[in-house]
């Protein structure tokens, strides 16, 4: 069975959004692998001699949050394809209004989540800057990537994964808001013919009556 325009255009995005939560989650997780294991994410730098080092990382959970929304929504997406995949090949299946509720319902919790993992990536990332900033060691944070770090082998291209992530964030923000509209939009689609049939069915009785008395 061949899928609606809408709910193909909306399987598009979700592939797109399953790519890019995909990369938000990884970058995050290497950026914590080159901390071993601590989130710089809120972090304070500090000096250690001439190197740089995470003296005060944040807490681990707020790193596991974006990198548990990043890495859900992206499996979410995934089996939804395969679900839909799936179905369009070999089974004679549609979504009905109750199916399309609740994907309207995890769309927009979707959107909320990944609203806010995009925020923390965000403020949290200009934090760690404004913290190795301010010790006057470096300009920038794309250049303390080439400065020392303690221990010896840390903090690797943590700016530039950090980046990469929140800038996936956001590119996932955008696709889940575009989701969400088509999801309304065939919503609205579903209510409307409804909607015709009630304000139609009067007249039909009334003009039923008038040719049955006629006859």
């Amino acid at each position: 069975m061949a899928l609606p325009g809408l709910q193909r255009a909306e399987l598009v995005l979700l592939a797109a959004a399953f790519l890019s939560g995909a990369v938000a989650a990884a970058e995050l997780t290497r950026t914590q692998g080159f901390f071993q294991g601590s989130c710089p994410l809120y972090g304070v730098a500090a000096m250690s001699g001439s190197s740089l080092a995470l003296a005060q990382p944040s807490a681990q959970s707020l790193c596991y949050f974006v990198t548990g929304t990043s890495g859900f929504l992206a499996l979410y997406c995934l089996l939804l394809l395969l679900f839909w995949v799936y179905s369009s090949c070999i089974e004679d299946s549609h979504r009905g209004p109750t199916g399309l509720g609740a994907a309207l319902v995890i769309s927009a919790v979707a959107v909320f989540l990944v609203l806010v993992s995009a925020c923390i990536l965000r403020f949290g990332t200009s934090a760690l800057c404004n913290s190795i900033i301010s010790l006057n060691h470096t300009t920038s944070c794309s250049e303390a990537q080439k400065t020392p770090w303690t221990p010896p082998g840390t903090a690797v291209q943590f700016y530039s994964n950090l980046h990469n992530a929140e800038t996936s964030s956001w590119v996932s923000l955008a696709l889940w808001c575009v989701v969400l509209v088509l999801q309304l939009v065939q919503w609205k689609f579903h209510a409307t013919p409804h909607s015709a049939l009630e304000s139609v069915s009067p007249e039909t009785d009334t003009l039923i009556g008038a040719r049955l008395s006629y006859s």
